[in-house]
This record gives C-alpha cells, sequence and structure tokens, in this order.
C-alpha cells in the first residue's frame, strides 16, 4: 500500500530500494501491534472469566447464607453448579450409619463410587487419578469439623473441567457447599438443645407445682379431715376447719384450672368472638373474685361512652379474674385495686393496678413465662401460669399485654383489644 503514496505513486511497483527498509519497519510495527492487541485480547478474556467466576461464587454464598436447612443447601448448591458447569449435579448426604443416601435422582450415578470417595475422603472419577474413565467426577464435602458428603457431577459437554482454574472453581463451590451443610446442621443441634433444656426446665417446674404448690394444700387437708373425725373440736372449730377445708379445696381447684386452661391455650385457642360492652366482663369478673378481694377497695374507673368491642367474653373475664386475683394475692390486706380503661385510636386498653409493693426488679416481662414468679419460693399460693394464660388469650385477640411498676409504688398491667367499627343492625331487627 505504500507505494500508492511513493513514486511511482498509484501503483504497487518499488522503484527504490531505500523503501525495502520502510517495508521492513512498518512490518515490524505492525507484528508488534498485533501481538499486543492479542494478549490485550487475551486479558480482556480472562478478565471477563475472573468476573463470571467471582459473580458465579457471590450468588451461591449469598444464597447459601440464607439456607436453613440441608434440604434448602442442597437444592441451591444443585442447581447452581448445573448453571455454572453445564452438567447434571447430585449432592449425597450421609445418615446416621455413614451410608450416602441421594438427594434427587441418582440413576446416572456410581454410589458405590461416591460412598468410596465418602469413607476414604479422596476425589474420584472423571479427571482425576481413581477411576478417570468413569463419566462422574465426585468431590468430598469437607467441612472444617467432618466430611458432610459427596458431590457426583456429570458433563453435558465433551470438556470437562478442562483448565485448573475450572477444577479450583469446582472445589471452591464444593468448600462453601460443605460449610454451609455443617452449619445448618450446628444450628439443628442447638434448636435441639434449646428445645430439651426447655422441656427439662418445664419439667422441673411442673414437678415443683405438683410437688410443693399442691402437696401443700394435699397435706392441710389430709390434717383438717383427721381433725373433724377426731370428734375433739367445738361447733365453733368445726365451722372454722370446714371453711379452711373449702378455702384450701378453692385454691387447689384454682391451680388445676389454670394447668388445664394452660394445656387447651397449647394447642390452640378457639375464640368464641362476640359484639358486647366492656362494663359486662368488667362486672362479672368483679362478681367472680368477690371472696378474693373481700379484704381490698375495688374501685372502677370506665369512661362513659366506651363504644362495643369484639372479644370472647369467657376468655376476657379469665384475663381480669386473672389479674385481679394476682393484686389481690401480692397486695397487703385494706390496699386499693383499680379497674380502669382509655379509648385510643385503633385499640381499647384495659388496666388493673394496685398500690402494693410493686414488681421485682427486672422481672416484668419474664413474669409472663409459663412457672414464672415474682419469687421463685414464696407463701403465698400459685404455680406461676396465671400472667402466661393471660397473654395467650391477648395475643389470641390480636392484643399485647404488659405489666410495669408504679411510682411511688404498686403494679400496673394493661391489655389491649383491636377496636373495630361494629356492624349495623337491619331496621327490621329493631
Amino acid at each position: 500500500m505504500i507505494s500508492f503514496f511513493v513514486a511511482p505513486k498509484w501503483s504497487f511497483t518499488v522503484a527504490d530500494t531505500q523503501y525495502l527498509f520502510t517495508f521492513a519497519l512498518m512490518l515490524i510495527v505492525a507484528l508488534i501491534i498485533s501481538q499486543l492487541a492479542a494478549r490485550l485480547r487475551f486479558e480482556a478474556q480472562v478478565a471477563t472469566s475472573r468476573e463470571r467466576r467471582t459473580r458465579a461464587l457471590y450468588e451461591l454464598g449469598r444464597e447459601l447464607a440464607g439456607a436453613l436447612t440441608a434440604a434448602s443447601v442442597v437444592e441451591i448448591g444443585v442447581r447452581r453448579l448445573a448453571e455454572l458447569f453445564d452438567a447434571q449435579v447430585l449432592i449425597l448426604l450421609p445418615d446416621a450409619q455413614d451410608q450416602l443416601q441421594p438427594a434427587g435422582n441418582g440413576q446416572d450415578f456410581d454410589l458405590g463410587m461416591a460412598q468410596w470417595v465418602f469413607d476414604h475422603s479422596e476425589p474420584a472419577g472423571r479427571g482425576t487419578q481413581t477411576l478417570p474413565a468413569s463419566k462422574a467426577r465426585y468431590l468430598p464435602l469437607k467441612a472444617p469439623m467432618r466430611l458432610r458428603g459427596v458431590l457426583g457431577l456429570i458433563a453435558n459437554a465433551n470438556l470437562f473441567i478442562a483448565t485448573p482454574e475450572q477444577q479450583r472453581l469446582l472445589e471452591t463451590c464444593a468448600s462453601q457447599i460443605a460449610i454451609s451443610l455443617e452449619r445448618v446442621h450446628y444450628v439443628e443441634v442447638a434448636q435441639d438443645a434449646i428445645v430439651v433444656m426447655e422441656s427439662e426446665r418445664l419439667r422441673n417446674s411442673v414437678l415443683s407445682a405438683v410437688s410443693h404448690d399442691l402437696r401443700t394444700p394435699l397435706t392441710s387437708l389430709i390434717g383438717s379431715i383427721s381433725l373433724l373425725q377426731s370428734g375433739q373440736l367445738s361447733v365453733i372449730e368445726q365451722n372454722q376447719t370446714v371453711l379452711a377445708l373449702q378455702q384450701e379445696a378453692l385454691r387447689m381447684n384454682s391451680m388445676v384450672i389454670n394447668l388445664l386452661d394452660m394445656a387447651k391455650l397449647q394447642s390452640g385457642v378457639s375464640l368464641k368472638m362476640e359484639w358486647q360492652l366492656l362494663e359486662e366482663v368488667v362486672g362479672s369478673a368483679a362478681r367472680e373474685c368477690r371472696n378474693a378481694l373481700a379484704q381490698h377497695q375495688l374501685r372502677v374507673q370506665l369512661p362513659a361512652d366506651l363504644p362495643f368491642v369484639e372479644y370472647d367474653a369467657v376468655l376476657i373475664e379469665r384475663v381480669l379474674v386473672n389479674l385481679l386475683e394476682n393484686a389481690a394475692k401480692y397486695t397487703a390486706v385494706g390496699s386499693e385495686v383499680l379497674i380502669s380503661a382509655q379509648l385510643e385510636p385503633e385499640m381499647i386498653r384495659v388496666m388493673v393496678s394496685d398500690n402494693g409493693a410493686g414488681l421485682p426488679a427486672g422481672a416484668a416481662e419474664r413474669l409472663f413465662d409459663k412457672f414464672t414468679r415474682g419469687a421463685s419460693e414464696s407463701a403465698t399460693p400459685g404455680v406461676g401460669l396465671g400472667l402466661a394464660i393471660c397473654r395467650a388469650i391477648i395475643q389470641a385477640h390480636g392484643g399485647q399485654i404488659q405489666a410495669r411498676n408504679l411510682s411511688p409504688t404498686g403494679a400496673h398491667f394493661s391489655f389491649t383489644l383491636p377496636r373495630r367499627n361494629p356492624p349495623l343492625i337491619s331496621p327490621e331487627l329493631e
């Protein structure tokens, strides 16, 4: 092309030998430029490949981080590796006897070879030194603590894991899957341990309730009955003994009712919702507690404009009775117990407060747990289920229950009920 620009112009003829050097120089420059362009193209391909692998590892790690079960880890690993390597993927997990069980369709895989890989913790199959003629490659899923399974791949293309970078990528993916399997395993172990601890705590609490809170009144009942049978009591003493028997029997009945109610609530609450006035359930709860509050001053302050509320009257009465009985048990004789209510934008708040000693420091939230009392060893009867029952009932209604101390003294319990618009009454029904 240079002859088009030197004499003779517009010709391919080279008329002067000095232009041979020009030709050679241009050839060298062209070769250098082509080499640089080829290297740049290769480096761009390498960068693109690395970016693709990095993105694949990031997406695999992100999904595995959110997996909560071994089945989820297996599903994510199989799907991601099948897309990344264009291969059929199988993950095999061991059972309690360390025998591999395929998590999916494993008919194209050699389970015997996979078991060998698991037992010897070494890769086998295509591209390895162990049975390289196999159509599948098997890799052990090595986690920090132990082997978690085996990963098997069958390529859909002719070339399979041909480069060292692809091999490193596959090993990195297998390592991430193994670590995720170990993580969810120890999460399950921790959850099982928590369940066992909670079951043991509840068992001890029930045994404590049966051995102390129920055995003590039973002993008192047996002693009182023995006194009556002896015939050595006067009429007045007999009447007092019968009254004591009645009180102990009622106290035991209340404990048993709480245990049965808690068992029912644990199996699910069936609400019988009806539109009613709040004054009705407050009045019925006050009548139910008249004996418990006989030596206390009960005061009721309800707004005159309280609307109809949809609730289960029997269960809400149970909540109020438990709160009133708690106030009577843990306050001195002659103290005041107040029932009040207030309207809020989306709910109605019902409050029971007293002017007693108040709640133990830091125990306001803990008191609503099952078999929890303000003082673990107390002469006050009870099994620590009353407030737990209250919380279960209020939560079933869609509300919340809270407790706090008043200043200077006293305890304050409040619960909320959702405030909705009552249905319109048809004129024909009026």
